[in-house]
């Protein structure tokens, strides 16, 4: 059995491939998830139309060659983790974001909304004593900047995220929007 340079293109084609329509269908899902119908319509068109083109190319091959399933199968893999890294790249969405601290939680206030983030903040009673919570929500990508302020303040603060799907308005920085191609994806 000789080396077949031709088998191996097309299995590369077909691991890239596979890699842009899982990737896709990652994406397709949050959105869905998410409730960004228009985008979920989209994404899960092109997921489609690259899938059928390459298991209509594996199932030709596939009794001649089953290392081609190998590539679809390695391809399918690889499109989960780049998916998953994508997603996590634009991070869409709201958070609720909670920080609570024993001692720093009025000097965290102070600092977060001076960086123009709006929260309410409760009193509460922790397991060594009253605690302040602060409770905001914003977008995804800006919870690593608020977690950052809030850390630098109280390395010990305390934090939870959820998914905030549903909300009447958010108080953020007027210097911090989204633009481009991303925004487009934002269609709700």
């Amino acid at each position: 059995m000789s080396f077949d340079w031709n088998i191996l293109m097309l299995g590369t084609v077909i691991f890239l491939a596979r890699i842009m329509d899982v990737s896709l269908g990652t994406l397709r899902i949050i959105s869905v998830v998410q409730g960004r119908t228009w985008t979920a319509f989209f994404l899960g068109f092109f997921e489609v139309g690259i899938w059928i083109t390459i298991i209509s190319a594996v199932m030709h091959y596939i009794n001649e060659q089953p290392i081609l399933g190998f590539f679809y199968a390695l391809g399918f893999a690889a499109g989960s983790v780049v998916g998953i890294k994508i997603e996590r790249r634009i991070a869409s969405g709201h958070i609720a974001l909670r920080l609570i601290s024993y001692e720093h939680g009025e000097a965290m206030v102070e600092a977060i909304r001076r960086a123009g983030y709006g929260m309410t903040v409760y009193e509460g009673m922790g397991k060594h004593g009253p605690v302040r919570e602060l409770f905001l929500v914003c977008l995804r990508k800006d919870r690593s900047a608020i977690l950052k302020i809030a850390k630098s303040i109280d390395p010990d603060v305390f934090s939870t995220t959820s998914p905030a799907d549903t909300y009447s308005r958010i108080y953020r920085p007027a210097a911090s929007f989204s633009s481009g191609w991303q925004s487009l994806l934002k269609i709700r």
